[in-house]
């Protein structure tokens, strides 16, 4: 128990950057993600941030808003874009709206939306 507390307490202390890292290294080593909003939420204090990034936007949500007359060729450019298996790709697309794609460059989501709506899909940068 004493651990788990330990954890919890280095989880709680993480900066947004710290925060970011782990999210990076889950998604990236172990293919887990967060759901959308989770850990970003938690930010907690240092608001001034926030405010300048307000101001210039540099990370894009690709948002699946939805999948047009051409529903297989979606799912195969959500396979391509996302690495998710072909039920979690086609639950992705019969769901939308759904985010793709998070906190991505610009030039990288401008790419994703012309696949995407090359394929016949509708979709949204957030």
């Amino acid at each position: 128990m004493a651990d788990i507390k330990a954890l919890a307490e280095q989880l709680v202390g993480l900066t947004l950057l710290e925060a970011n890292e782990l999210k990076n290294l889950l998604k990236d080593e172990y293919g887990i993600e967060p759901a959308a909003g989770g850990a970003v939420m938690m930010a907690g204090p240092g608001g001034g941030d926030a405010g300048a990034a307000a101001e210039e936007q540099t990370e894009f949500d690709v948002v699946l808003t939805a999948a047009g007359d051409k529903k297989i060729n979606v799912i195969k450019e959500v396979r391509a874009i996302t690495g998710l298996g072909l039920k979690e790709a086609k639950e992705m697309v019969e769901g939308a709206p759904k985010t793709v794609k998070e906190q991505v460059s610009k030039d990288e989501a401008n790419e994703l939306k012309e696949k995407l709506e090359a394929a016949g899909a509708s979709v949204e940068l957030k």
